[in-house]
């Protein structure tokens, strides 16, 4: 059985995180680390995305954004269910805002945080029965050789479901990527929520 200090004490740590204070302190943001934790042991769908962006940074709340409410809209789910950590978990693939570069771009989620709280954290949710890998980094963590690109690997979710279903990432800018692949909302969408539904059953 986990014990709830096990998982409290993980949080806990994982939300004083300063593992990249150095690194963050040189970007073109020069911010500072502010790990979005949201979690728990009961959590029976879990949100595998990239990284906060700088939105999320400053609410210390995951998704809230754009994004989220377009990520919520596929999922078919309500405010209120996905920011319940009970029964949804969201772990990036890096927990905090990794900032831009120069030219305004995002950065890259840092590998380390990955490897620092990944596993630690995984091994605390027993009970997830579907796993969403929202782009790129997610997808190739999870899956491996099996992602070789975005596009392929959503195309291919069939493969992975039901435990598994890969995503591009929600943001508006692949209003374009949604309209030029019109399987993915005529196909994929549907059973997405219908998974979310089971999942997220009693």
């Amino acid at each position: 059985m986990i014990g709830p200090m096990q998982i409290t004490s993980l949080k806990h740590d994982l939300a004083n995180c300063q593992l990249c204070k150095t690194r963050f302190k040189e970007t073109h943001t020069g911010h500072a680390p502010r790990p979005v934790v949201w979690f728990n042991k009961s959590a029976r769908v879990l949100i595998a995305g990239q990284a906060p962006g700088a939105r999320v940074h400053e609410s210390g709340k995951p998704f809230t954004d754009p994004s989220g409410d377009r990520l919520r809209d596929w999922m078919g789910v309500d405010d209120t269910t996905f920011y319940d950590q009970s029964h949804v978990a969201i772990l990036p693939m890096a927990f905090c805002f990794p900032g831009y570069n120069a030219k305004g771009s995002d950065l890259p989620p840092p590998p380390i945080c990955a490897k620092t709280w990944r596993a630690p954290i995984l091994e605390q949710l027993p009970d997830i029965r579907l796993t969403l890998l929202i782009g790129g980094y997610a997808q190739k963590y999870h899956l491996g050789k099996t992602a070789p690109n975005v596009t392929d690997t959503v195309a291919a979710w069939r493969n992975y479901a039901p435990a598994i279903i890969p995503l591009p990432h929600p943001s508006w800018r692949n209003t374009g990527w949604v309209k030029r692949n019109p399987w993915f909302e005529t196909d994929l969408l549907p059973a997405l929520k219908s998974r979310v539904k089971e999942a997220l059953a009693p």
